[in-house]
């Protein structure tokens, strides 16, 4: 199957050959037609899968052909899709894709988020944008100044709805529902589907179409997982150890906490390993720079907390590494998806001391198999200690679920404290033939003003 089979406006069609896309990821091949049709739908895909593309590009063609697309580049118009993610650096990534791949139409987009001044963003907003993608928590803002109109919603997008649930955001997600018209299309796009996905589809969505590419809570089965038994003090010599004699060029790293975060870059830097830390107490421009020079290889590890990592999309990332498992199991699922990704082959490591057994039970009955133990020379763990309490909240949870499924409260501003912007691969590529899958990623970056065409408007 091809791009030119699926019933794309040839501007679109052209701009993904720019890109030198060809072929279709199975999320955009059954999702772009479902979306076509009009009706709602309920996607179930793993991150890495290319599901970005799924809906932005389906997107603009609707927009582009229907009866209400603008006549010329420069004309005031209503907001007539909105996109709803969880993190600021995500939201970015998505208004790129969008940008990127409707560079040959007259629409307009723009992106808002939270951490950023908000006057650009009003006077952004009083033009008049085509597609809008936004946090909830500065949607709101907005909201309540009254300064963005959704009266002419026709397509309403939840990505990463899991994510948004995970971090309290549902009651924000509840006040955007109740000024969008009643009548428009619905998409919901998550990674995993809780008992409080399916509800939430099943107050926002009207007969959907169904489409889900990997299996419920399940980890990619091109990533090859493992666990290292060590003891909690001498995990970071442990990490070290196996940078350095496995050569490990480019390696993401999750901490539990942001303190955890920046002692570990710190402790890496005496080794001589360069590393950067991005979380929601960074600032955008320090997170633009780390997943910049990331991303270009000239950062060798970056160190992240579960929310700030959300959203990063870097083709061909060769492992991750779990420094302290999640509290939340499905986050286990959305860490090591940053490896492995549309086909490539990742690892994904996780040193586990004898304070997260608990966690590791819970990992492995969510992902329905046990991972295989290796333990490294020099590091056995002492088969005497006992475990101790774990810090079991950071300021990077606040506003997320905890573990026990509790809302832990309505989130903050802005997304929760996501990353900020740096140029990130497409998720979606595939590194198998000649030809090449696309995939959908994009710049996350600081807004700017309503784009079009590649970026020339203003």
């Amino acid at each position: 199957m091809s791009f030119n089979s699926l019933g794309l406006a040839d501007e679109i069609v052209r701009a993904i050959t720019d890109h030198g896309y060809t072929i279709p990821t199975p999320i955009q091949a059954q999702a772009i037609p479902a979306v076509l049709a009009g009706g709602d739908l309920l996607a179930g895909a793993q991150t890495g899968t290319g599901k970005t593309a799924g809906f932005t590009l389906p997107i603009l063609h609707r927009l582009s052909t229907s009866a209400g697309a603008p006549v010329n580049a420069s004309a005031t118009r209503p907001i007539r899709a909105l996109i709803l993610t969880p993190t600021r650096e995500l939201a970015a990534q998505v208004e790129e894709s969008v940008r990127t791949y409707g560079k040959y139409l007259k629409l307009t987009s723009t992106v808002i988020f939270g951490g950023v001044g908000i006057n650009p963003q009003i006077k952004l907003l009083k033009h008049g944008v085509d597609i809008l993608v936004a946090t909830p928590g500065r949607l709101l803002d907005h909201m309540q100044q009254g300064t963005v109109n959704l009266n002419h919603v026709e397509i309403l997008v939840l990505d990463e709805a899991d994510r948004m649930l995970d971090m309290g955001f549902i009651r924000d997600i509840k006040k955007v529902l109740a000024v969008l018209p009643k009548k428009r299309q619905n998409l919901l796009f998550s990674a995993t589907f809780s008992e409080e996905i399916k509800a939430l589809a099943d107050g926002l969505l009207n007969a959907p179409a169904m489409i889900e590419v990997a299996r419920r809570n399940s980890t990619v089965e091109m990533i090859a997982q493992k666990i290292h038994p060590v003891d909690r003090d001498r995990k970071h010599p442990m990490l070290t150890h196996l940078i350095k004699t496995k050569q490990w060029t480019q390696v993401l790293v999750f901490t539990r906490t942001k303190h955890g975060a920046n002692k570990l870059v710190e402790q890496l830097g005496k080794d001589g390993i360069t590393g950067l830390a991005i979380h929601g107490n960074k600032s955008q421009s320090a997170r633009t720079r780390a997943l910049a020079e990331f991303k270009d290889g000239s950062l060798q590890v970056l160190v992240a907390t579960d929310i700030a990592a959300r959203g990063i999309d870097i083709d061909q990332l060769p492992h991750v590494v779990n420094y302290d498992l999640p509290n939340v199991p499905e986050d286990y699922v959305h860490r090591i998806g940053r490896t492995g990704r549309a086909g490539a082959t990742g690892e994904a490591v996780s040193l586990v001391c004898v304070d997260e057994h608990e966690m590791l039970r819970d990992i492995e009955r969510l992902i329905k198999r046990e991972l295989p133990r290796e333990t490294i020379a020099g590091f056995e763990p002492d088969p005497l200690a006992r475990a101790q309490p774990i810090q079991k909240r950071s300021g990077d949870m606040q506003g997320r679920r905890q573990p026990q499924g509790k809302s832990a409260g309505s989130g903050g501003v802005g997304g929760g404290g996501g990353g900020g912007g740096a140029r990130v691969a497409p998720g979606g590529r595939s590194n198998a033939g000649p030809a090449k899958t696309f995939g959908g990623g994009g710049t996350a970056g600081r807004p700017a003003a309503p784009r079009r065409s590649g970026g020339r408007g203003r």
